[in-house]
């Protein structure tokens, strides 16, 4: 009896020691894709010029339609296809698409990263999908001018096995037009957690999409008619354009790894909903600044709450700086939402098609005690 009873514990010990070594041996996403960068290209017998002959040609993806594996620099017909991330693309003609099936938790939250730039003056867009949930990327509007421009998409997972595909849905009659992506990653959003005191999610930015490392001009974060999920966890991104997302290793932040620059002037809000007990008075607190990128001028930011709101003015040259600015409110209900955008539109000093704008960063909220 003694011995069978000691098998069974061995063999409850040994169960639980590999499931304990399973679960850790599966980190979280956060990463390219296989064959993320399009470095691997198709073998020269599937290709017919630039575009890639065999569904399963262009390795670790399948495509469908006219897909283009380009390299960057002067083309045929007057083009330029700038590739800051590596040495080629894929370039998506009408109603192309590419597409990867990966492996992800059910129920989890996935921030898709990817450069997306478009090869002609007309408008394009980029539809983006993934576990049942699509947007339509508008990227007809630059916001920066050497091809670096990157988005976010941001969905949750409703199966184990995911089918992740970018689609140019053909809105133009040009076949000779169509998006170019060059890199694209995947990071699994973890689950937020209270800041002790502080009333606000992810106040300081820290948890957001996959940032490159090797070239960064800021991921765009989509405005949520595009996006549902929000790409910044805690955050809504309340407005017609999106707003940066911006990390320390390539810009100046007041505090930590990330922040948030206000891009689109009027037309970008980041929005929180916080909860609150009516009557009660809290103070809001936030630093602004700029990211050391060039970005000049009179910079103001404006912030609401229940039902105050305070204009904060930052003068910039472009060469970092921030300050921080608060105010108290008293909450008219359960849920008081924070509204945080720049009053204007401002682009770079050297660089006029280059938009950008304040920095916000570090945003707290604490009950005022009497």
């Amino acid at each position: 009896m003694d011995l069978l009873m000691s098998l069974f514990f061995l063999c409850i010990l040994s169960s639980t020691f590999s499931y304990s070594q399973a679960s850790s041996s599966t980190p979280y996403l956060d990463g390219l894709l296989a064959n993320g960068n399009f470095e691997q290209g198709p073998k020269p017998s599937n290709l017919q010029k630039t575009v890639i002959i065999g569904k399963y040609s262009l390795p670790k993806w399948e495509i469908s339609g006219l897909v283009e594996y380009v390299s960057g620099g002067p083309q045929p017909g007057g083009f330029y296809f700038a590739i800051p991330r590596g040495a080629h693309a894929a370039r998506l003609g009408n109603e192309a698409s590419i597409s990867q099936v990966i492996n992800v938790k059910v129920g989890s939250t996935y921030s898709l990263t990817f450069s997306a730039t478009r090869t002609c003056a007309q408008d394009e867009v980029l539809r983006v999908s993934a576990s049942g949930q699509s947007g339509d990327l508008p990227i007809q509007t630059l916001y920066s001018t050497d091809g670096g421009d990157t988005y976010a998409f941001a969905f949750k997972a409703t199966y184990s096995r995911v089918k992740i595909v970018f689609r140019n849905p053909g809105v133009q009659e040009d076949p000779a037009c169509g998006p170019l992506l060059d890199a694209i990653a995947i990071k699994e959003m973890l689950p937020l957690r209270y800041t002790k005191g502080n009333l606000v999610k992810n106040g300081g930015f820290e948890i957001g999409p996959h940032v490159f490392k090797n070239f960064s001009t800021g991921v765009l974060l989509l405005p949520k008619i595009h996006d549902i999920v929000s790409p910044l966890p805690g955050w809504i991104i309340e407005s017609l354009k999106p707003a940066k997302y911006i990390d320390s290793k390539h810009f100046q932040v007041p505090e930590g790894l990330a922040a948030i620059e206000l891009v689109g002037g009027r037309e970008t809000a980041i929005v929180q909903i916080i909860r609150t007990i009516p009557k009660k008075l809290y103070k809001l607190s936030f630093t602004i600044g700029d990211a050391k990128n060039g970005c000049h001028g009179s910079m103001m930011v404006e912030a609401f709450a229940a039902k105050e709101t305070l204009k904060v003015k930052y003068e910039s040259i472009g060469k970092g700086g921030f300050k921080t600015a608060s105010f108290k409110f008293q909450a008219i209900s359960y849920r008081t939402r924070l509204t945080f955008y720049s009053a204007f539109y401002h682009t770079k000093v050297n660089d006029y098609g280059h938009f950008c704008g304040p920095v916000l960063d570090d945003v707290k909220v604490l009950p005022v005690s009497h």
